[in-house]
């Protein structure tokens, strides 16, 4: 498959990615993570062997989105947002898209 990762084209292969990736011991996940095999490696450590180009010169959403259309499985550590707790009448009135009469 063809994509643009720091303005620059590669023609990825799933099974070329897992290759280049084999032996290779995964970093900490600090942020955006990618599974491979059965490791999971940060995004820019993927995108670093695969491009063979400066963690700096790309963004993780590139890599991303590259890994993702190859069919690899991208995870993202931002944590969810804070559910909002609500009366049982909220919760109703927000289901049927009224707002509360005053």
């Amino acid at each position: 498959m063809r994509c643009v990762i720091a303005r620059f084209p590669f023609d990825l292969v799933k099974s070329e990615v897992e290759l280049s990736m084999k032996g290779i011991k995964p970093e900490p996940v600090t942020d955006a993570s990618v599974i491979i095999g059965r490791r999971t490696y940060p995004v820019k450590q993927v995108g670093e062997v695969i491009t063979r180009q400066d963690r700096r010169d790309f963004t993780a959403a590139e890599v991303t989105r590259a890994l993702t259309r190859l069919g690899f499985t991208c995870r993202s550590l931002t944590p969810p947002a804070p559910a909002v707790a609500a009366t049982p009448l909220e919760a109703a009135q927000a289901l049927l898209g009224t707002s509360p009469r005053v």
